[in-house]
């Protein structure tokens, strides 16, 4: 009851910053029940008159909720197929900008985090320079044992973070199972299962330890990329509330005039960009899913330079041939082999037609090479593409989504260095590289040596395996030689089971019994 009470409350304190904010007031009455147009009508009468776009309104509401909320809005971002289309781009402008948590706090988180005062761990410690949702970022400098000195950037994780995204998760989660038991949508959409991975990214996320894993895993993907940079960890300086990594002097891509400036050449940089992410995506398998222009940076060498390993993203082997392919189809129009891969994938039922799916998917191609190059989106093509799959029974994909949104960002980065970037021109080189390398004839020969170790490690346990087997066989011909025994619990348990089975069926057939004794007398 206190736990109805207290989502009753939140739920109540949300609805209205919705209604304020004018969130609620983007809803058409036709889309809600009947029973609920009523407070929507008070919700338009309680709307600010200065609310602004619908991304202004979204950012303003989620931002005065609080951090669990600006997280949600961020990740329902990366979910289309939850919250619509339109809904998905328009948070995909959300940044948390949270105020700092204050200079004192910050201190006192690191010397207990190191066990030691502040002034041991670092030489200068800046007030904070950037805050988010989960932490803020000080400017620091350490000494070195030989005297030199070096600028980090120190993130710390906010106090009492944990306890209060725990509370707000759970209330996502009770109202998520409230939402499935009683409406059928919300069931389909499995909104249960959106709440609980949500829940497991912010954990990641509340841990720096495992963000500090993601900037070396990618540092040591890119090591030989000469024009992206990912900053180095200081891994004695780091713990699960504080992160230290070099300080990055660089340019933000959101700043095109200082670009300029500095002497480089946007066009490269929006080169740079678009290529860095692709081999992210499609070479590595592990890409920066939250490539924003604050998290973007030109150092003086002219290498693109990101921060921030929060957010990550995964694709299989299978996810990235499937992505390469997909470019590559459509790249050349060859709309039989971009159906097939769907196929071959299994993100498509194989009780469909290729044929047909081939002709959706021409649908959507050919408009497309009628058009100027700096007129085509591919983030748009990649949505498009999955609102047709989507008629054609493909379940939804996760990673398939968060490839999608990180894409949709990069994209608008490139094309606000380079208006008339060309998205294809650009990407072909590393969809074509990594096409060459991994279906080409090396790639095949790759594969058939992967399939012998996997044959050879399989035939060398075969002997373990049968005698696992044998042993199975014994004693499941022991157990049953003169009928299966029972332990004491396991029929007490049965005996309770059929009891509350037999209750119930009784208390049945006594209602049915007396709804004919009703009938019988009236």
């Amino acid at each position: 009851m206190i736990f109805l009470i207290a989502d009753a409350a939140r739920l109540a304190r949300a609805g209205y910053v919705l209604a304020r904010e004018g969130v609620l007031s983007l809803v058409s009455p036709d889309a809600v029940p009947p029973l609920a147009r009523p407070g929507l009508r008070i919700a338009r009468l309680i709307s600010r008159r200065d609310a602004g776009t619908r991304a202004a309104r979204f950012s303003a509401a989620l931002s005065r909720l609080g951090p669990s909320y600006v997280k949600l809005g961020q990740f329902l971002a990366t979910r289309p197929d939850v919250v619509g289309t339109s809904v998905a781009r328009d948070l995909e402008v959300l940044q948390d900008r949270m105020p700092v948590f204050g200079q004192e706090v910050a201190e006192t988180t690191v010397a207990s985090a190191f066990e030691r005062p502040v002034g041991e761990v670092f030489s200068v410690f800046g007030p904070a320079v950037a805050a988010a949702s989960i932490a803020e970022v000080h400017q620091g400098e350490v000494t070195e044992k030989d005297g030199t000195r070096r600028a980090v950037a120190v993130k710390i994780l906010r106090p009492h973070i944990e306890r209060r995204f725990a509370a707000d998760m759970a209330s996502f989660a009770r109202l998520a199972t409230f939402a499935e038991q009683n409406f059928p949508e919300a069931k389909r959409l499995r909104l249960e299962a959106v709440v609980e991975t949500l829940a497991r990214s912010v954990t990641m996320e509340m841990d720096l330890r495992l963000e500090a894993a993601a900037y070396a895993e990618l540092a040591e993907n890119t090591k030989d990329d000469a024009e992206f940079h990912v900053p180095k960890v200081d891994w004695n300086r780091s713990s699960r509330e504080v992160l230290t990594t070099e300080w990055v002097d660089g340019i933000k891509l959101s700043d095109r005039e200082a670009i300029v400036a500095a002497g480089h050449d946007p066009k490269e940089i929006a080169r740079i960009v678009m290529q860095s992410f692709l081999r992210q995506a499609m070479r590595d398998g592990f890409f920066h899913a939250d490539m924003h222009p604050g998290n973007l940076f030109v150092d003086p060498q002219g290498r693109l330079v990101v921060v921030d390993c929060g957010i990550m993203g995964r694709l299989g082997i299978k996810e990235r041939r499937f992505l390469a392919e997909i470019l590559y189809g459509f790249i050349t129009r060859n709309w039989r082999r971009t159906a097939e891969v769907h196929f071959e994938a299994g993100y498509v039922p194989f009780y469909h037609s290729v044929d047909d799916f081939a002709l959706a998917i021409r649908a959507i191609g050919e408009p497309i090479h009628s058009r100027s190059a700096d007129e085509i989106s591919m983030a748009r093509l990649l949505a498009l593409l999955l609102e047709v799959t989507a008629l054609f029974d493909m379940r939804t994909r996760p990673e398939l989504l968060l490839l999608q949104k990180t894409m949709v960002v990069v994209e608008g980065v490139a094309r606000s260095l380079d208006p008339k970037l060309d998205m294809w021109r650009t990407s072909a080189p590393v969809v074509e590289d990594w096409i060459a390398k991994n279906l080409g004839p090396v790639g095949q020969l790759q594969r058939a040596g992967i399939g012998m170790g996997e044959v050879g490690r399989f035939a060398s346990d075969v002997p373990m395996l049968l005698t696992r087997t044998a042993r199975v066989v014994e004693q499941l011909d022991e157990a049953t030689r003169d009928g299966i025994t029972l332990s004491p619990q396991s029929l007490e348990g049965i005996g309770r089971a059929e009891g509350k089975r037999a209750f119930w069926g009784n208390v049945a057939l006594w209602l049915i019994a007396l709804a004919l004794i009703g009938l019988w007398l009236r």
